[in-house]
């Protein structure tokens, strides 16, 4: 299977969740939120379609504390493929950045991430103190060690 990328950036994310982090953007968004981070992840067309076998390789010799953020772009436009790559990280720390609210989530998705950023960035409801946010709308949640039951 492939997946559609922007980048993926290994210098050491502190912003983008707990720790020092690698991030995967992928490409293709939707939603077009004014003021965003990334604009260039916006057209999928303009991203570079990669083989996962071929991401995951690259990110178990090069990504080596296992701290993953994958970001974008929307990383739900391409949910298979995301969860085909998370699956085949199990063994990763894993934090998903969606636009999408929590109750919108494919629920199966939950049992193989660690965290979950939701909620569509709003640049009059933008934040700078609150970790890991964008506007204070979004919701950083923590998915395993008991944070939340996944029925």
């Amino acid at each position: 299977m492939k997946i559609v990328i922007n980048s993926i950036d290994y210098s050491g994310s502190i912003v983008d969740g707990p720790g020092i982090r690698t991030v995967l953007f992928v490409q293709g968004c939707m939603r077009k939120c004014e003021d965003c981070h990334n604009p260039s992840t916006w057209d999928i067309a303009k991203g570079k379609e990669l083989d996962i076998e071929d991401i995951v390789e690259d990110l178990r010799k090069k990504c080596l504390n296992k701290k993953l953020t994958i970001s974008g772009g929307e990383p739900l436009l391409q949910y298979p493929a995301i969860l085909e790559l998370i699956k085949s990280l199990d063994d990763f720390n894993i934090v998903l950045y969606t636009g999408f609210e929590f109750d919108d989530v494919p629920k199966e998705i939950f049992h193989y991430l660690d965290y979950i950023k939701v909620g569509k960035y709003i640049k009059e409801q933008r934040s700078t103190i609150i970790p890991f946010m964008g506007s204070n709308n979004q919701k950083f949640i923590e998915l395993r060690g008991g944070k939340i039951e996944i029925n």
